[in-house]
């Protein structure tokens, strides 16, 4: 599918011509345009609905990444009744469309339609959340206070609404790059402590009776119905249409009259099951009764949301749905929405790998094996004229983080030095282009700061074990599993840096490792 355009030349609402001359001349310095263009729409976009409004630039971009995955799916609505690369909203209980054109003077096909028009929109009910919530100057100067009006944005409330918002920041603490029509978005990896005020307690806490690595957030009564009338045998493959925690809160909602048993997210393969398994879920028609329904967080017509952590996890829960039920693991029984009888819907689509979702079905999704190319038994120093693997390795992980290395070919050259002294500048690390032990130490602990401790597992673990490697100047295995090792290597860390000795991995830890001590 075409991308949307992302704006045209028509004139903006006085909100956006009343900019001051010196934010347009400290955002603008691309080389000269075709005539009748505009070089790099949507990030002129993002900077001057975030100066107009006084929004975070980032923040804003975070917040339409986790929507769309900055992709306006030319003004057509998202299941919720969504609209454009913001995602402003038009349903019984969400009417962000509705405000934002109260707010900017644009009509609601303009917000629906111009990618301009919409980012505006957005950066506009943004703050209107902010100023609802009292945040003064110099807190909308401070992304970690915009957590609350973040959540606020997502339309849902308590637990929801803090797992959309915990979303955005780990974009924003991970950060995040993407190209949207040949334009290069990039939103630069931080620390955040995000100000989560009352929300701090509404966690998503409750696990899945029926599949315990899910959680378990149920959704309306009159969006299922209780009991089957039919065997299970086959499960239903969706896509969302729509965001993770918005799929969530509209399975929530009693007029949207739909449901799925379960929802998996796309940036890590997090599962929550709405409905029991015991029970009829509406997802797909005639199949509701005899079948377990799976909607994966994204759009149709974007694979960039189908992400291998999300194949392996929905894999793992298929198989073992599969297991549970006597379901054949075939694709007689294991179906897409599409091809459920008297159905007239389009998902999972033509992107979605069914060969390899199905070798994962059969190996239960399992880990697999080989080189992540980010992990070695000691990181050298690198500097301009050094070249090979771990340079590589180093402008990946700049490249990840929103930062911009140049290509990604092993050789450390003049982009690849400005990467890493914007990085270091970040970080309040000297900022001399060399990637000694504290910069590496930085750069492979970057993003989110969850507490580990024996028996964690993940992501964020291997994170861990690649910062202590650099860190520590001994190799530890990196392995995602916090064992013995782990907790020793953690144990001599706190010890050198003159922190608790507790060999848990806690804010104080993090936030050490994150700023290369």
């Amino acid at each position: 599918m075409p991308r949307p355009p992302a704006g045209h030349t028509a004139r903006r609402p006085a909100a956006l011509a009343a900019l001051t001359v010196s934010a347009l001349v400290a955002t603008v310095s691309p080389a000269p345009a075709a005539p009748g263009t505009t070089p790099d729409p949507m990030n002129r976009a993002f900077t001057r609905a975030a100066a107009a409004y006084g929004v975070p630039r980032d923040l804003l971009a975070a917040v339409g990444y986790g929507e769309t995955h900055l992709d306006g799916h030319s003004g057509r609505p998202s299941q919720a009744g969504g609209y454009g690369v913001m995602h402003l909203v038009s349903n019984p209980v969400n009417h962000s469309l509705e405000k934002a054109a109260q707010l900017t003077g644009e009509t609601p096909a303009e917000l629906r339609q111009d990618t301009e028009a919409n980012i505006l929109g957005g950066a506009a009910v943004l703050r209107s959340h902010a100023d609802a919530l009292g945040l003064d100057g110099d807190e909308r100067a401070d992304i970690n206070a915009w957590y609350p009006a973040v959540a606020r944005y997502s339309g849902a409330k308590g637990p929801v609404a803090a797992l959309y918002a915990d979303t955005v920041y780990t974009f924003l603490a991970q950060g995040l790059r993407t190209t949207v029509a040949g334009e290069r978005i990039t939103v630069t990896s931080r620390p955040v402590a995000p100000e989560k005020g009352a929300l701090a307690s509404a966690d998503v806490t409750a696990q899945s009776t029926d599949y315990p690595p899910a959680l378990w957030v149920p959704a309306a009564s009159a969006n299922y119905a209780t009991g089957r009338t039919a065997t299970v045998d086959k499960v239903v493959v969706h896509v969302t249409q729509g965001s993770y925690a918005g799929t969530i809160s509209w399975f929530q909602n009693a007029a949207s009259q739909v449901s799925s048993h379960y929802v998996v997210r796309s940036s890590d393969g997090q599962i929550t099951q709405m409905v029991r398994d015991k029970d009829t879920a509406y997802h797909a028609k005639s199949a509701n009764s005899s079948s377990l329904g799976i909607e994966h967080e994204g759009f149709v017509d974007d694979p960039s949301w189908f992400t291998d952590p999300m194949y392996r996890s929905s894999a793992a829960l298929t198989a073992h749905l599969c297991d549970h039920y006597g379901i054949p693991k075939d694709r007689s029984h294991i179906i897409g929405h599409s091809e459920a009888p008297g159905n007239d819907h389009t998902d999972p689509g033509a992107n979605w790998n069914w060969t390899y979702y199905m070798q994962l079905v059969d190996g239960a999704g399992g880990s697999g094996s080989g080189s992540d190319e980010l992990s070695f038994g000691a990181y050298d120093t690198q500097k301009t004229g050094s070249a090979g693997d771990q340079v590589r390795a180093l402008q990946r992980l700049l490249d990840d983080q929103g930062y911009e290395p140049g290509a990604v070919d092993g050789l450390f050259g003049p982009a690849t030095k400005s990467a890493v002294q914007a990085f270091q500048t970040a970080r309040e690390l000297p900022a001399d282009g060399t990637v000694g032990a504290r910069t590496w130490t930085a750069l492979l602990s970057a993003g989110t700061t969850p507490a580990l401790a024996q028996g964690s597992s993940g992501h964020a673990v291997k994170r861990l074990q690649r910062a202590l490697t650099a860190a520590l100047g001994s190799a530890l295995a990196v392995d995602g599993s916090f064992g013995p090792a782990t907790g020793t290597a953690v144990r001599d860390y706190q010890r050198a840096r003159g922190l608790a000795v507790d060999g848990s991995v806690g804010a104080g830890t993090w936030t050490a490792l994150q700023s290369g001590r």
